[in-house]
């Protein structure tokens, strides 16, 4: 699930902060413990009458984290492994090896339908920042001809280790090679739970990582196609504007390349924004809504969105907003050089991005090859929180858009 991409600026909510002082406030002036205070600082700390009072214990803001609720059906020790933090990825890792089998047990088509006999790897490569990315691989049964690769971008907060995970089975099942990363900061890569310090050095790693992949040897000489999702789709245009001849063809889910006008925020706001970010960049000081209802149609597939334990949900940080900000307003402002063959996929019901700026990505891109797909009634998680004939309606239309452009090489 891609949470809070609408990105409806308020004012930071400050109920969320508390000041904490590390001592008792000082005695007032002229009170003679005063004095026996700072003789008994100096006595402790070994000071002489000459040195210089230690200096008053400074006030500190300190941000309270979000309260993870415990997910119903679990047992106290399974819930106290999903509400530690997360900030770091050793964290993270552990959480997801505790989970992995509950995870495939979920009640959902994407889990209850893989199929059998898809071939994974999971493995780790260090990038040129020397973060440590996770990758994962899916292909197809031993024997079953590789039609071409498929390279994934997860949205904001997620990991390509949920429900994707049914996702690529289902490609993989039609003959296609998938790999997917998760970004730093993000699911089980290295960085700073949900902080992007500079939206480039994302799409920089993409190209780094998939560079690499595509010269693999089971899918080495293949057509090659990236597929975004949500901010993965934001991603994949970047990728895509600074190497426009790298794919054979561009696939978008509900992708974030524009923020609409109806939720754009004014320009005074954006202003203390970059202001704030720059002041205290990883701070969790913008305020979330809970868009799980907007984003999953069916309420039982919505609850299970939960298990994904490892998942960015908490209050965006400063610096991450500011950078998907100025990442749409660069997508904007090019969007007419997307030349590759071009598949956009969203639901017309969206209210996380906006349909609307799906309609004018395929509009204002130059490619001679572009289909759009609007999916009445469709929520943002059109892959994950439709009805399952919905959900294998859209994989399926992407299969058969990549099947017409593998015949033509």
């Amino acid at each position: 699930m891609d949470p809070a991409l609408t990105l409806g600026f308020r004012s930071p909510e400050l109920s969320l902060f508390r000041l904490r002082s590390d001592s008792p406030p000082p005695p007032p002036l002229g009170d003679p413990r005063r004095a026996l205070s700072r003789r008994a600082v100096r006595a402790r700390l070994n000071l002489s009458s000459a040195s210089p009072p230690p200096p008053p214990p400074r006030t500190r803001l300190t941000v309270a984290a979000k309260k993870k609720p415990p997910i119903d059906g679990l047992s106290d020790e399974m819930n106290a492994i999903a509400s530690q933090r997360l900030d770091f990825a050793p964290a993270r890792r552990r959480v997801r090896a505790a989970f992995a089998e509950v995870q495939r047990q979920l009640d959902h088509c994407l889990f209850k339908l893989a199929p059998a006999g898809i071939r994974t790897e999971e493995w780790y490569e260090t990038n040129s920042n020397g973060l440590q990315i996770f990758c994962k691989s899916w292909l197809p049964k031993v024997g079953v001809r590789i039609k071409g690769a498929v390279c994934f971008c997860h949205g904001y907060g997620d990991t390509c280790t949920f429900f994707f995970e049914g996702i690529a089975r289902h490609f993989a099942s039609k003959g296609y090679a998938l790999y997917a990363l998760d970004h730093p900061g993000f699911g089980l890569s290295d960085g700073l739970h949900g902080y992007i310090s500079n939206f480039d050095e994302l799409v920089d790693n993409v190209i780094e990582q998939y560079t690499k992949i595509k010269e693999r040897p089971e899918v080495r000489g293949l057509p090659r196609f990236i597929l975004g999702q949500s901010m993965g789709g934001a991603v994949t245009l970047k990728v895509h504007l600074k190497q426009p001849d790298a794919w054979d063809g561009v696939v978008l889910v509900a992708p974030m390349c524009k923020i609409s006008d109806a939720v754009r925020p004014p320009e005074a706001v954006v202003k203390v924004l970059t202001f704030m970010s720059s002041v205290l960049p990883k701070a969790k000081l913008f305020p979330q809504k809970d868009l799980a209802e907007l984003a999953f149609r069916e309420s039982k597939k919505r609850k299970m969105a939960v298990y994904n334990v490892i998942c960015y949900n908490d209050q965006m940080r400063l610096q991450t907003a500011s950078e998907l900000l100025r990442a749409t307003d660069d997508i904007e402002s090019q969007v007419e050089k997307v030349s590759s063959p071009l598949l956009i996929l969203h639901g017309a019901g969206d209210k996380v991005t906006d349909p609307s700026v799906s309609k004018f990505l395929y509009e204002k891109a130059s490619s001679k090859d572009k289909t759009l797909k609007l999916y009445e009634g469709g929520y943002h998680c059109i892959l994950e929180g439709e009805s399952d004939t919905k959900i294998f309606m859209a994989l399926d239309d992407i299969v058969s858009w990549l099947d017409s452009r593998c015949s033509l090489k």
